[in-house]
């Protein structure tokens, strides 16, 4: 519905003592397939803005390109404090704007609105390849932001997206041989079911009911990586 998936997906991997760029490349191969299974499904729905989607997303995908590169080669444990500040004020404002993303206002987009898509997209690209977990709460709050879609056709758009970087991804990390199969399959599998189920709730339930869930995501994505920090 909202993202959140690497949440649960990454900390399970972890988990298992495999060592972190193995968890990061196994968790890109199972999100990878929720993410085409969503983005598959929203499709069909008809809230799919192909004009923003094609114009946004090379950028996704080179940012994702770069973050996997960046992160073969460091540790991603130092993005955690960055990343749970900008996570508390995308859902602190979230829940104090009561009127956001409940409505469609998307107009045509000017050349600078595009400009800053871009640079988002390619940014939080990075961020996918790099690390990952909170993506899906970025992507969706810059594209109400940006273009004045409703949570709905925010979260459809921001599925197409995560899919481009999702897939650059896992291209480098397979070619890195950063990949658990016997994992990563299996969670896959289960991660298509899950998608399917989410997408359907997301497109027959509408906005009013994804909000509460993008806040809950983004609330507990904060309290877990402060608790792991702790």
């Amino acid at each position: 519905m909202v993202g959140g998936g690497g949440l649960i997906s990454l900390p399970a991997l972890i988990a298992t003592g495999i060592p972190t760029h193995l968890a990061l490349g196994t968790n890109k191969l199972a999100s990878s397939t929720g993410a085409l299974n969503s983005a598959y499904h929203y499709f069909k729905s008809g809230n799919l803005n192909k004009k923003i989607l094609m114009t946004l997303l090379p950028f996704s995908f080179i940012g994702s390109v770069i973050g996997v590169n960046a992160v073969l080669s460091v540790n991603p444990d130092f993005l955690k404090v960055l990343i749970i500040f900008l996570v508390a004020i995308i859902g602190i404002y979230t829940l104090m704007n009561k009127n956001l993303g409940l409505e469609d206002y998307y107009v045509e987009p000017s050349n600078k609105q595009l400009w800053k898509g871009r640079g988002f997209a390619g940014l939080i690209g990075f961020y996918d390849g790099f690390f990952g977990p909170g993506t899906g709460s970025f992507l969706i709050f810059t594209l109400i932001h940006l273009f004045g879609f409703d949570f709905k056709k925010a979260a459809a758009n921001a599925k197409v997206l995560n899919l481009a970087s999702n897939l650059a991804a896992i291209l480098l990390f397979l070619m890195n041989r950063q990949v658990a199969f016997k994992y990563g399959i299996p969670m896959a599998i289960a991660m298509m079911f899950g998608a399917r189920v989410g997408t359907h709730l997301a497109v027959t339930r509408g906005s009013k009911f994804i909000k509460p869930i993008f806040v809950i995501v983004s609330f507990t994505l904060i309290a877990k990586m402060g608790y792991e920090m702790l």
